[in-house]
């Protein structure tokens, strides 16, 4: 089984910014495109970190509330030093987390969970960046129409790789969780069909209703 790649699913057109680039540019730049984060680039084109609204938003906690009380003491070192940034390069979070085109959504995903980011600039060989990938992208494979799933299941789960008869087991996909119905050489196969068929993009839930053929 083959997963999406991130290549498949980025966002080529990218906006970014410079390490130069001033705060309220950066500002600018992420309401004007309505994104929440922008990466920043070298001259190179190598991303080298992310601003995001966050990172923006701590010089406004760290000024004095209405009462004239000072927040910043709750603030680590690093955050303090950001609430006084002036450019993407003050603001920014580094080094930049990134992913490769030719990456699956899984391994995607779990870069994303491991390094706790929302999103991943894309590179290519030279490490220059070439699109973005983003939670939302990532979700787009569950948008997949259940024919298409069933398909993908039938074909390359029960055909391609099992090497079953046509037929030989019913495949039913509805809103992307999957049943499974018939007969199977073994009952060895049972669990190494289940388990591939939850590895198609789009599958939700597999239930099984599959039995050897040596069952009486």
């Amino acid at each position: 089984m083959l997963h999406r790649l991130v290549g498949d699913l980025m966002t080529s057109a990218v906006v970014s910014v410079r390490q130069d680039t001033g705060f309220k540019d950066v500002a600018e730049r992420l309401t004007e495109h309505d994104i929440t984060a922008v990466p920043v680039v070298d001259e190179q084109g190598h991303p080298v970190g992310m601003v995001s609204e966050a990172d923006l938003l701590r010089t406004q906690e760290s000024q004095a509330d209405p009462g004239g009380h000072l927040t910043t003491a709750h603030l680590l070192p690093a955050e303090r030093a950001k609430a006084h940034a002036l450019t993407a390069e003050g603001l920014m979070s580094s080094p930049a987390v990134t992913a490769r085109p030719q990456w699956s959504v899984v391994e995607a995903a779990r870069a994303m969970a491991r390094h706790h980011v929302k999103r991943l600039p894309v590179v290519d060989d030279a490490d220059r960046m070439v699109g973005i990938i983003s939670r939302g992208d990532l979700l787009r494979v569950f948008l997949r129409r259940d024919i298409t799933i069933c398909e993908e299941i039938t074909r390359d789960v029960f055909t391609r790789t099992l090497g079953l008869s046509p037929g030989a087991v019913t495949v039913q996909v509805s809103d992307g969780r999957v049943t499974l119905s018939g007969t199977v050489p073994q009952e060895s196969l049972i669990p190494i069909a289940v388990r591939l068929s939850e590895s198609v993009d789009g599958v939700v839930d597999v239930t099984h209703h599959l039995r050897p053929e040596t069952a009486t």
